[in-house]
């Protein structure tokens, strides 16, 4: 490969490996934030050197060696001692003869979700800690989905990530007793990587979903996410017509992947036969009722909203609770989505685009042309998506 063409590989290299180079070294030496920082060197040194002497046959391959020949450099600069993260334990794990490739470096991926799950790392940063350090999402970006300042998310970041060192959290797998609950944070950290709508992420997301659902078929959750995306997957084409945004209410059916959306059905019933039902499983049938529009030509919104009134029961969250009152719009009680919407503290919804595109959609039903358009110049603020924003900019526009 032309040598020009060095920085676009780094860059897409780093998009498509970065959570697997990563993965390998902290599960291989103990060692989360090391692992970072041997990834990115490598792939500082990737920039500065593949221009002058050429992209290598393996790109991913070189940037592993290379970020485990970084891992070691720095152990024997910083000297450390007396740990699995040590001098010995580094040179020991580098001198191994049956590496594995790095093709298979997918299963360290979940390993190293469920190191993030662990018992002794806060609830509250486990799914923000796998996607930084599985998906390499930065804190800016994940405080954004948490609703938090970028800089508040970091010290998180980095306070969990010292606490798995310094507690010499065990990067295993979970014991049975551990496993119901490690898997719903790594269920989590899976389907916010997909929610993100970045391709990379998506198609990462999509995997380890397969993998997991592979490696516990009996685990109705880790089937239902799997369903989840596939029903979600299944219209992403139809999402978009010659770049323009398409809502959902709006798509072609007969774009949507009618063998996807089957494919999850099956999914979702074999979830459901294991008869412990779970909040990805109500999920899940969300977006089967969603898809039901290619078999009647109808969305059956009135079943949706019950389903969201068994998913606040199971797990309220604030997107539940504004996809809900959206839904009861759909049917009608504009007095319950509004009590539903005024219930959400301002804290948590103010910089939340979904709350003001739900406000505008309420506003729109009861005739408050004021209200619609101050919530759609909000949303639009808050959306960083270009199409969805020119798509808002239209709406805005016919007010």
């Amino acid at each position: 490969m032309d040598a020009s063409h060095a920085s676009p590989l780094v860059e897409r290299v780093a998009r498509e490996a970065y959570g697997r180079l990563v993965a390998s070294l902290a599960v291989r030496f103990r060692d989360i934030h090391a692992a970072e920082d041997a990834v990115g060197d490598a792939l500082r040194l990737a920039l500065e050197r593949w221009p002058t002497t050429g992209v290598p046959d393996e790109p991913i391959a070189w940037l592993s060696a290379t970020a485990k020949n970084q891992l070691l450099q720095r152990a024997r600069h910083d000297e450390v001692v007396a740990r699995e993260t040590s001098l010995h334990a580094i040179t020991a794990a580098l001198e191994e003869r049956n590496e594995r490739p790095v093709e298979e470096l997918g299963d360290e991926r979940l390993r190293l979700m469920f190191v993030c799950a662990h018992p002794a790392i806060d609830e509250s940063v486990r799914t923000a800690l796998m996607l930084q350090t599985v998906l390499g999402l930065d804190a800016e970006a994940i405080g954004r989905a948490f609703l938090v300042p970028g800089a508040t998310m970091g010290q998180r970041l980095v306070r969990a990530k010292r606490k798995i060192r310094d507690a010499a959290i065990p990067f295993e797998a979970p014991e049975a007793s551990e496993l119901a609950s490690r898997l719903h944070a790594v269920i989590e950290g899976i389907y916010a990587a997909f929610a993100t709508d970045d391709a990379s992420l998506v198609d990462e997301a999509m995997f380890l979903a397969e993998l997991l659902a592979t490696d516990l078929p009996e685990e109705p959750e880790a089937l239902a996410l799997l369903a989840l995306v596939r029903f979600r997957h299944a219209r992403r084409a139809a999402s978009r017509d010659e770049g323009r945004f398409v809502p959902l209410a709006e798509q072609d059916t007969a774009r949507w992947d009618r063998a996807s959306i089957l494919s999850a059905e099956d999914l979702l019933r074999t979830a459901a036969s294991l008869r412990r039902p779970g909040p990805f499983q109500i999920e899940a049938a969300i977006q089967s009722a969603h898809c039901q529009r290619l078999f009647t030509g109808q969305t059956p919104w009135r079943a949706i909203v019950h389903l969201y009134g068994v998913l606040a029961r199971l797990a309220p969250t604030t997107g539940s609770t504004i996809a809900e009152a959206v839904g009861r719009v759909e049917i009608g009680d504009l007095e319950g989505a509004a009590l539903l919407l005024d219930g959400l503290g301002p804290q948590h919804v103010a910089a939340y685009a979904p709350y003001w595109l739900a406000r505008a959609h309420l506003a729109d039903r009861i005739g408050d042309a004021t209200g619609r358009s101050s919530a759609l110049e909000r949303a639009i603020e808050l959306t960083s998506d270009a199409t969805l924003r020119a798509h808002l900019r239209e709406r805005l526009a016919r007010t």
